[in-house]
């Protein structure tokens, strides 16, 4: 009867075997392992001595020695010096101006209902006569723009003229300024004569669409105190042309009349345009010529294709907001005209 015996071979087989045979499988081991010798480790050639500190700290089970500073110390050694940046900030710095003026002037006589149920105003820009040398609310805007406005500004037009060339972008500014030339003026025809959109066929066909666009904007549209008339601010010396004040929904309020090819859904998509809206009601709130004063402004997006237009409506708050942030394009904009008057009389000295 043979007894076994569990050997474990040097290749990891498990044979069971008698046990006057264990010397034999003994010898099989060893015969076997000189055929196929151990493989090198690749880190046998590695200087022990001069790792063994790193060898230590990874492979003990004490905590290791390496801190924060330390850490910080070696990769500056290995890679230099780290140069740490300000995060950008996710809102850009609000500015104030540096002088408030007042939005409101309430020493002017309070509005009566009197004053709505004559012809609308319409005070002409008189140049010539001491008007036509102030700086529009347009040519203050955009000579403030900021350095992203004006980026994606060039962008856009550099994508145009790409599309069109250069004769075609002329070609389409001019056919937009015709356009919003056009869409004005029919709709001073309907403001004035109270005629619905369908009741005005002799409308060129290029404003139809605008003027379906805004027929249920017109419905709440009543009280029309201007059209087209000329506001100033005689303590800032500036000036604008208003497109409309008129009460939507019974609330008295600086309209501005925009065109669009594009959805422009909420405010932020109309730009500078809530800016200019403050700086015409602060204007007209300044001029002797209106003696009401006005709050509230709304801006109407008019679409081409007849789609539904947009109206964002500003309350007093708002408004009150947007006239400060024209205050301050305001005094950037007197800064930059006294800084060119002064380099032009430095060149001629």
């Amino acid at each position: 009867m043979f007894i076994l015996k569990r050997v474990v071979s040097g290749g990891g087989i498990i044979v069971r075997i008698p046990q006057c045979t264990s010397l034999f499988v003994s010898n099989f081991s060893a015969c076997h392992c000189q055929r196929s010798p151990k493989r090198r480790s690749p880190y046998s050639s590695v200087d022990s001595e001069r790792y063994s500190s790193l060898v230590k700290s990874v492979m003990s089970s004490r905590v290791s020695s390496q801190t924060p500073d330390t850490l910080q110390a070696e990769d500056e050694h290995v890679y230099g010096p780290i140069i740490k940046s300000q995060m950008p900030s996710t809102k850009p710095e609000m500015r104030v101006p540096k002088t408030l003026h007042p939005f409101l002037h309430y020493d002017k006589t309070p509005e009566t209902e009197e004053l709505e149920s004559g012809h609308p105003a319409r005070i002409l820009l008189k140049r010539g006569q001491g008007r036509s040398h102030l700086p529009s609310v347009t040519r203050i805007l955009q000579q403030t723009l900021s350095p992203e406005q004006i980026f994606y500004l060039e962008r856009w037009k550099k994508r145009m003229i790409a599309e069109l060339g250069e004769e075609g972008f002329k070609e389409y500014s001019q056919n937009l300024f015709r356009q919003g030339k056009l869409f004005h003026s029919a709709l001073e025809d309907v403001l004035t004569s109270g005629a619905a959109e369908s009741e005005t066929p002799k409308h060129p066909p290029e404003v139809q669409g605008y003027l379906q666009s805004i027929s249920h904007i017109l419905e709440d549209v009543t009280a029309v105190r201007a059209i087209e008339s000329t506001v100033q601010h005689d303590t800032l010396s500036y000036l604008g042309i208003v497109d409309c004040v008129a009460r939507y929904r019974g609330v008295l309020c600086v309209i501005d009349w925009k065109t669009s090819d594009k959805q422009k859904p909420f405010l932020s998509n109309t730009y500078d345009n809530p800016v200019q809206v403050a700086a015409y009601a602060g204007a007209l709130n300044d001029d002797a010529n209106y003696k009401y004063q006005v709050e509230n402004g709304l801006i109407v997006v008019a679409y081409k294709d007849g789609s539904p237009a947009h109206a964002h409506q500003l309350s007093s708050e708002l408004m009150l907001e947007y006239w400060n942030k024209w205050l301050v394009r305001f005094e950037e904009f007197t800064e930059q005209r006294s800084s060119h008057a002064w380099s032009a009389f430095s060149e001629k000295r």
